[in-house]
Parts: C-alpha cells; structure tokens; sequence
C-alpha cells in the first residue's frame, strides 16, 4: 500500500491530484478538511476556513499536531490500494507520512493570484472572500511558530515531490502519473 500525503497552499490544486488518484489510480482518500469539518457541524459552527484552522490547532494543542493525520491512518490502514490523506498542514503530519512503509509527501503550488481565481471559481463555503482575506489566511497558516499550528511552507518543503500548477490541469495529470508510476 502506497500512503501519500498532500500539502500544499490555498487552492493550488491539492483536490485536483486528490481526484486524479482517486479516479484514474484507485487510491482510497481521506481528508482532514472533512474530519474537521464534521467536528464543526456536530457543534453547529460554520465550517469556514477560520473556523476549520482554528478548531484544528485546538485539536492539535490537544492531542499533538499528527493527530488527526494519525486517526485518519489507522482508517486507511486497512485499505488494499493506495490511499491519500489531505490536507498535511503541520510539519510533525508530513514527518508521520514520511515514516510509514511506502509513504511519500506531495507538495502542490501555483502562483497567488491564480490560486485566487481558482478558489473563486469552485466557490465553496470556506472560499467564498476577498483577496485582502485569502492573503490574510494565507499568512496564518504560513508563519507559525507554534509547533501545533499550521505551517504550510515547512511542509512543502518537506515533500518528497513538489507540483508546480501553474499550467493546465492535463499538464498536472502529466506531472502526478510520472510521479506516480516512478514509485509505484
């Protein structure tokens, strides 16, 4: 079983190669954003991106920042193909699916400006904001250093494989496939 792990910033394609794996590849997938989210809705909270970063560092400072990486694992664990656990946003979660059997940390980016638009576009409950609060978000879950808390760019730069995704969606397709029959 290959676990992969996916990081990478706000709406630079992470459920992009998700889906690519899922549907061309087989992998089974598992989300922090919908452990969270789950845990938001029982308590009635809007499941935002504030609000997802913030009970998230409370579930972090908790139990320890690869918690919620870890539960997800032990789910997966039982899976026969590939599996995915998105969104890895803490340091401590990519150092966890770097050291299981077969594990790899994909990294995937693209410019500010372009992941704006696309975060526009799909137009879900957490991106539903200005340009001014996607910069805003983005330097929360940046400049941590709170070893409990986000950090994104400690993250991508821990990965074994970084996507930039900048391009086309079939040139993404291009770059995860070659990744993804080199360790497979």
């Amino acid at each position: 079983m290959i676990v992969i792990g996916i990081t990478g910033t706000l709406g630079a394609g992470k459920g992009t190669v998700v889906d690519y794996l899922v549907n061309k590849k087989g992998f089974k997938h598992y989300s922090v954003g919908d452990y969270l989210k789950e845990k938001l809705i029982k308590k009635e909270v809007e499941p935002n991106r504030d609000n997802l970063r913030e009970v998230a560092n409370q579930i972090m400072e908790k139990y320890g920042p690869d918690y919620i990486t870890r539960k997800l694992f032990l789910k997966a664990k039982k899976e026969k193909e590939g599996v995915i656990i998105e969104s890895i946003r803490n340091p401590k979660e990519a150092e966890f699916i770097r050291t299981q059997k077969n594990g790899y940390l994909f990294a995937v980016d693209a410019n500010q400006k372009t992941r704006y638009l696309r975060i526009q576009k799909r137009n879900s409950e957490k991106d539903n904001i200005t340009f001014k609060k996607f910069k805003e978000q983005e330097k929360k879950e940046s400049q941590s250093k709170d070893p409990n808390a986000q950090n994104l760019p400690k993250c991508i730069s821990m990965a074994d494989y970084k996507f930039d995704n900048n391009g086309t969606i079939n040139k993404l397709y291009e770059k995860v496939e070659k990744v993804i029959n080199k360790i497979s």
